[in-house]
Order: structure tokens, then C-alpha cells, then sequence
């Protein structure tokens, strides 16, 4: 899909402001709102906007604690992996999962109310036998920077290929 200069504006404000009005995107991009509606369903169809939701600042919902493993299996098969990938569904902590390439298989963000919740997540993991070889977890101390949001720059690098 060939995007433009608003499809990629479009897509760059809905990442940070994903509650704003259809009225003030148009604004904002500098078209009327029916245009932008076409662009915005259109954006949508074509599965470039998966889905819309809040972030939530946990600090002020009540104690907790982030925490990003990695992952290393001890069988490096198909099998091995796709059992992984399957079992991993249904930990609710677990709330990103990235296949590596390089020294460790996975990459786990996992956020609990604490480190003894964190810890029980592990060993029904290792109970469960999953193959884990090796797990290393490092604890967040601090958000320096939020992966929510895309510059309209990086986002139009990646679309042309840049």
C-alpha cells in the first residue's frame, strides 16, 4: 500500500492521541473530515491500524513491577519453538513476546504486582516444561522513554523503504 504524506501524518497522531476526535485529526491534517474518514477506514482495511486502546499508568493504579527475561530453549527445533510461542498465550504477565535472533531465543515483558508474582510466573513455566535452558531478568527501575508512540519520520522511512 502507497502511503502519502496525511496517511502517514494520520497514522503518526492516532499513535500518540488515539482518543482524538475524526474532526480534529482533519484539522490537525489539514483536510476535511470526510477525506480523512475515507483515509482513516481506509488505513484500517488495509490492516495498517490494528487497534485502538488506552495506556494505563500502572504507578497510579497500585504497585507493580516490570520486568523484561530472556529466553534461551534448550531444543532448537520447530516443535520446540511453536510449543513455546503456543503455551506463552496464556500467561496474562507476559505482555510482549519477541523471537530473537542471536545468543537467546525470546524476549519477555512481563509485568507483575511483584517480584514473588514474577517469580511463581517462572517456575509454572520451568513446571510446565517448555523447554527453558536458561532465563535471565533484568527489573525495569525506570521508563526513560515510551515505546508508544512513532515519529511521522520513522514511520516514513519505513513505509518507503529508506
Amino acid at each position: 500500500m502507497q502511503l502519502d504524506d496525511r496517511d502517514l501524518q494520520i497514522l503518526s497522531t492516532l499513535t500518540r492521541e488515539g482518543r482524538i476526535s475524526k474532526a480534529a485529526l482533519a484539522e490537525r491534517i489539514g483536510l476535511s473530515p470526510t477525506p480523512c474518514w475515507e483515509r482513516l477506514r481506509k488505513l484500517e482495511n488495509a490492516g495498517l491500524i490494528q487497534s485502538f486502546g488506552a495506556r494505563i499508568d500502572l504507578r497510579k493504579l497500585g504497585p507493580h513491577v516490570t520486568v523484561f527475561a530472556v529466553i534461551e530453549l534448550s531444543d532448537h527445533t520447530a516443535a520446540s519453538f511453536q510449543k513455546f510461542e503456543t503455551t506463552i498465550q496464556r500467561y496474562d504477565e507476559v505482555t510482549g513476546c519477541w523471537a530473537l535472533g542471536g545468543g537467546f531465543d525470546y524476549l519477555l515483558q512481563v509485568v507483575t504486582r511483584d517480584i514473588d508474582a514474577y517469580q511463581r510466573m517462572i517456575d509454572d513455566m520451568l513446571e510446565a516444561r517448555l523447554g527453558l535452558s536458561r532465563y535471565f531478568t533484568y527489573v525495569v527501575t525506570k521508563t526513560v522513554k515510551d515505546p508508544g508512540t512513532l515519529p511521522i519520520d520513522l514511520l516514513a522511512s519505513i513505509a518507503s523503504g529508506r
